[in-house]
């Protein structure tokens, strides 16, 4: 028995849950999101809360997505209530980062400046050495963090790069003096 998903899902004021047979749509103050159920879920709205219930509890691949379904749509409440966000930090010489409308123009150590079109749905600020990615999708904000971060991953021996903000980098010595042969 999944002890993620036998928990109920408590629905906020000003949020409003539709659950249909294949789809669950929350509306809130940020916006809407939507969820597709796989078969053999179910979701039940009752006192103000919303219940995720399997039809067979022997089913491994029934029991395996009780739990996901469940925080996906928890997830989908705390965006449309609170929001998403990730936030990027860049360090090297001579790199910046600015947002032109929904282009994120990087000059992280090319020849030439590279532009990522952002994501409907997705803003990005930058602050000095700091990107933020935010959103009402969960899933959305932390696919474009991610591809933002693989334009110039970190290296392991000065650490310029971009990194989330939280992640620490394994650094490595560097070559031993040159001049240490006997």
């Amino acid at each position: 028995m999944s002890r993620v998903g036998k928990e109920p899902i408590v629905i906020p004021a000003g949020v409003t849950v539709t659950v249909s047979d294949k789809e669950v749509k929350v509306k809130g103050p940020k916006g809407e999101l939507s969820e597709r159920l796989p078969a053999n879920i179910t979701v039940a709205q009752a006192d103000g809360a919303l219940t995720v219930a399997i039809k067979n509890e022997g089913d491994k691949m029934q029991r395996s997505l009780w739990g996901t379904i469940r925080a996906i749509l928890s997830n989908l409440i705390t965006g449309v209530t609170e929001g998403f966000s990730k936030q990027l930090e860049f360090s090297g010489v001579g790199y910046k980062a600015q947002v032109n409308g929904s282009t994120l123009v990087l000059n992280v150590g090319f020849s030439h400046p590279v532009e990522y079109q952002l994501a409907d749905g997705v803003t990005a600020t930058v602050e000095k050495n700091l990107i933020t990615i935010s959103g009402i999708d969960k899933q959305l904000v932390g696919q474009v963090a991610a591809e933002i971060r693989k334009i110039r991953k970190p290296e392991p021996y000065k650490g310029k790069g971009i990194k989330y903000v939280d992640e620490t980098i394994r650094r490595k010595a560097g070559k031993a003096a040159a001049g240490k042969s006997e």
